[in-house]
């Protein structure tokens, strides 16, 4: 905390500086470029480029900030055992290994990170049934193929207070975050809401990903049209998080509606 008030100093005096005055400086021994930090203060998205390494690294310290500060269930609960069972044997999405767990949660809702990490909230679990929660699975799984996820966990950092001229310092990496810094990442990461073209396809992977599994292909719309039921009904504030992030969703059941409708007519003209 200290470092990074003394780079907030700095920040401070480059901008109040006459131009050439100096360009670079020494705080804790590194050298610092006084020009980037201002750029830092006026432009962060500029000032600070997390490479895929980087990137990859937040998501797996974020991910462990959430299962250390959240109560995960058991293989032998309930939920843990469910969804065990459901993903049994689905161990990769495009050789990015995958893992499962359950948050024991009131929120609706379930996410997916960078890192192949999939968490699904116990009272998401309540609402949905096999094939439906396995839809949302499947489509949180392709906010990762597709890279949303990636860039969601890089806007996250960007802001976060983690943001804090990081990248000032010459040929420095990545710093790992403190924990108040963490969970200030992880809050804008599980708010981060994603474009109709993301979701859109998002939900297509959904649909894929129910059907190479053995799921109900109308799982993605049935999972949308509930989504769309409680957030109309007396359950709408348990919902609303997941629902406020998932814009469009009933365009998007009925899409999706279509897409079982007509992948069910070629199976029955191939019987």
């Amino acid at each position: 905390m200290k470092k990074l008030f003394l780079l907030f100093a700095a920040a401070l005096l480059a901008a109040t500086c006459p131009a050439g005055v100096f360009a670079q400086f020494k705080i804790g021994g590194k050298k610092i470029d006084a020009g980037k930090l201002l750029n830092a203060g006026k432009d962060v998205a500029k000032a600070v480029t997390l490479n895929d390494e980087e990137i990859a690294r937040l998501s797996r310290e974020s991910v462990e900030w959430m299962d250390a500060n959240n109560p995960v269930a058991a293989d032998s609960t309930t939920y843990g055992a469910r969804l065990k069972r459901l993903t049994e044997g689905i161990t990769d999405a495009d050789g990015l290994p995958l893992n499962f767990k359950v948050y024991l949660v009131t929120d609706v809702n379930a996410f997916a990170c960078g890192d192949g990490s999939i968490r699904v909230f116990a009272a998401l679990m309540d609402l949905m049934d096999d094939d439906e929660l396995m839809a949302i699975i499947g489509h949180e799984i392709g906010h990762v193929v597709h890279a949303d996820t990636k860039h969601a966990m890089k806007n996250a950092y960007l802001a976060s207070a983690a943001r804090n001229a990081a990248g000032a310092a010459e040929g420095s990496a990545l710093a790992r975050l403190s924990e108040s810094q963490l969970g200030k990442v992880v809050a804008a990461f599980t708010d981060a809401q994603f474009s109709q073209k993301q979701e859109y396809e998002a939900d297509e992977h959904g649909f894929e990903f129910c059907v190479k599994h053995g799921f109900d292909p109308y799982g993605m719309a049935n999972s949308l049209d509930k989504l769309v039921e409680l957030s109309k009904g007396a359950k709408a504030s348990t919902v609303q998080k997941m629902f406020s992030s998932h814009p469009d969703s009933e365009k998007r059941a009925a899409r999706m509606k279509e897409k079982a409708d007509a992948y069910m007519a070629v199976q029955r003209q191939n019987r």
